[in-house]
């Protein structure tokens, strides 16, 4: 649980996300999604209960999650005033990597984000789409175990978002985890798992296949959020 006075933010969530999954976290503005993951990040501590990641109480101790995860915000977490060499040089200090690590990491991040050639451009000078995997890259440059991504395609292009999701199941068939907000229920069908979470509580959970079942025949995912939102709004409703 995480209370702001008399406000609950997060009101005693239980999430099982198993690893190698691609998780899809999902609920309007102001549900309660980004307080979540900044208490599983361990940057929030919560203000009851305890936060398992990886096997560990995250906010006991976020030394031993933080070099295991990875995050993405909504502002991809970038420099702009920075080249992209130097943006991955950061990152990979801050995660500790040696010499031969950032060597290796870099060229992957690179030939993966489509950057050969721009490796000293300004980062706001690229497109959006180039920023976006450049931010992938370096929430993974260390090779977590876990990773978190806060809304990250927001303001990309259908196409931009398309080639992101691509990179996100690359991830993911390599075994890691991933950890997805998103407001596009095209993106959600592709997810192995989602909750649902409206009013700092989770609403629905399961498998996309489970939740449209649940709903009825023919239902879309959009169907089922608007009516799991919808009767939380109206509990006399449906």
């Amino acid at each position: 649980m995480k209370q702001f006075g008399s406000f609950t933010a997060v009101n005693g969530i239980d999430v099982d996300v198993p690893r190698g999954q691609v998780f899809g976290f999902l609920g309007p503005n102001g549900s309660g999604k980004t307080t979540t993951i900044r208490i599983l990040t361990g940057s929030l501590a919560p203000t009851h209960g305890r936060a398992l990641v990886l096997g560990e109480n995250v906010a006991r101790h976020p030394e031993r999650v933080r070099p295991r995860i990875g995050y993405m915000s909504q502002k991809f977490s970038l420099f702009e005033d920075l080249t992209v060499d130097e943006n991955l040089k950061f990152y990979a200090g801050v995660y500790n990597l040696t010499p031969d690590q950032f060597a290796e990491r870099r060229e992957y991040i690179i030939d993966m984000a489509g950057l050969r050639g721009r490796e000293q451009e300004l980062t706001r000078n690229l497109s959006v789409g180039w920023r976006q995997r450049l931010a992938l890259g370096t929430a993974t440059i260390h090779e977590p175990e876990l990773v978190f991504l806060d809304e990250p395609t927001s303001g990309v292009d259908p196409v931009a978002r398309r080639q992101f999701w691509d990179l996100l199941y690359e991830l993911a068939g390599r075994g890691i985890t991933l950890f997805v907000t998103t407001h596009y229920m095209d993106e959600a069908t592709h997810c192995n798992r989602l909750a649902f979470i409206y009013g700092g509580s989770i609403i629905a959970a399961g498998s996309p296949a489970e939740l449209r079942a649940a709903h009825g025949p023919g239902a879309s995912l959009e169907d089922v959020f608007v009516g799991l939102v919808g009767t939380q709004r109206d509990p006399g409703s449906g």
